[in-house]
């Protein structure tokens, strides 16, 4: 592990870190149904077999991680609103609260408007449901906008649509593989009606966090050269190209539905900000007769690539290749393609699962990242901030409780939060970056 500090990132840097409201809330019986709650219901779906009905209990307990986060110094807090909850009685107050809690604390609230927990009854296979976001867009932003700077609408559509109607392994548990790609237009489309419902409530700093990994073929082969270059389409550029430049990849806006060419318009309503979520890379080749499966993804026999191990990298406890210059490359992908069409980025998400308190390897894995982003500013990338993944341990989908993100541990039986080396060490890293002394 590294022990020279961390590179200075320039003044006005935004040091954060990230939550979702399905997987720390809690508080279930106050909001209503999501998909994730019928999801979780049903047997085997979840590898523990636990819900998110309690999680860290976040709504009772917000002022009690406010001042985790106040303590830890971080600028900006990401977390998001359960549309759900706005639907319910007086679900808008706990945002209220937490909003005035975090502007006391000296804490940037950054909301994310749809983190997957899409109301029970409504599909993203329906185009209404675009419309149906954008509306409640409108409500929230007329209750937090004026303590709200900072706005993202959507998290990580790739993953929604893949794992949740491709797959199969995440809410809503559809198994659709390519027909799931109306999915993937419909939340596009959200994405830029909401961008006008903010817009229209006066936001000026608007963003989106899509997930994205550099694609690396198996070998070669020309057979792995393709399938890795279908996949960086469906899995990266999908979600990039009709964002930055308002056109799908070629092939693929034939495939959409309705009216593409109108809808695009919205789509690429200009950003303020591109956030990045970024994990690991894809090492991808062509297709196995017995399926693949890496990085926690498994992919069925019968699609045109596979997934194949990223070999010689250490792994985190979710078998995740730790690989830091994968996000120097991804960025610095993303200026090469994009040009002056790619805004300033934001790192959205970052983070790993380890166990334990005396979290080193999380410490190295978060030193490695924070320098492999500073290269890419090197390199001529206008990046801005970056957000760790997680501020608490949480709710990990269908994986439930079984893997630990967190900078602070929590008792799943008791709720007790501590706070973890690597709590300590962000801690430290970011007091640094604002140039004050630590130890």
């Amino acid at each position: 592990m590294a022990t020279n500090p961390v590179p200075r990132f320039p003044d006005g840097f935004l040091w954060g870190v990230s939550t979702s409201a399905h997987q720390i809330e809690g508080a279930a019986h106050l909001r209503e149904r999501s998909v994730w709650d019928d999801f979780t219901d049903l047997p085997g779906r979840v590898k523990d077999g636990s819900t998110a009905a309690v999680a860290c209990d976040h709504y009772h307990r917000h002022r009690e991680d406010v001042a985790l986060l106040a303590d830890l110094g971080v600028d900006a807090y990401r977390f998001s609103v359960s549309w759900p909850r706005v639907n319910s009685p007086g679900g808008l107050g706990f945002y209220d609260r937490l909003v005035d809690d975090l502007c006391a604390a000296g804490v940037r609230p950054v909301p994310t408007l749809f983190h997957w927990d899409l109301p029970a009854g409504l599909d993203w296979l329906e185009r209404d449901t675009a419309s149906r976001f954008a509306e409640y867009v409108s409500v929230v932003a007329a209750r937090l906008g004026d303590r709200v700077g900072k706005w993202i609408t959507l998290n990580e559509p790739a993953e929604h649509t893949l794992l949740g109607h491709a797959l199969g392994t995440h809410a809503p548990g559809r198994e659709l593989l390519f027909d799931a790609l109306p999915v993937a237009h419909h939340q596009l489309l959200a994405h830029g009606l909401a961008v006008r419902a903010l817009r229209a409530a006066g936001a000026t700093d608007v963003g989106i966090a899509n997930s994205h990994g550099p694609t690396w073929p198996a070998s070669e082969d020309p057979a792995d050269r393709e399938a890795a270059e279908l996949y960086d389409v469906l899995l990266n550029r999908m979600f990039s190209d009709p964002l930055l430049t308002g056109r799908y990849p070629e092939g693929i806006g034939e495939l959409m539905p309705g009216d593409v060419a109108a809808d695009l318009e919205a789509v690429a309503e200009p950003l303020d900000f591109y956030g990045v979520n970024y994990y690991a890379p894809a090492r991808v080749g062509a297709p196995l007769e017995s399926g693949s499966a890496a990085g926690g993804v498994a992919l069925p026999a019968g699609l045109p690539f596979s997934l194949r191990p990223v070999e010689g990298r250490p792994l985190t406890d979710f078998g995740w290749p730790v690989v830091p210059e994968g996000l120097t490359e991804l960025l610095t992908g993303l200026r090469e393609r994009y040009g002056d069409r790619l805004p300033p980025v934001v790192v959205t998400e970052n983070g790993c699962s380890y166990e334990g308190l005396d979290d080193r390897d999380r410490i190295a894995y978060l030193d490695g990242h924070v320098r492999a982003l500073h290269r890419a500013a090197e390199a001529g990338v206008d990046v801005r901030g970056y957000f760790v993944w997680s501020l608490l341990d949480n709710f990990e989908w269908a994986e439930g409780y079984a893997r630990r993100f967190g900078l602070v541990h929590v008792d799943f039986t008791t709720l007790a939060r501590t706070p973890k080396a690597s709590y300590g060490w962000f801690r430290d890293l970011v007091a640094r970056q604002h140039g004050a002394a630590v130890g």
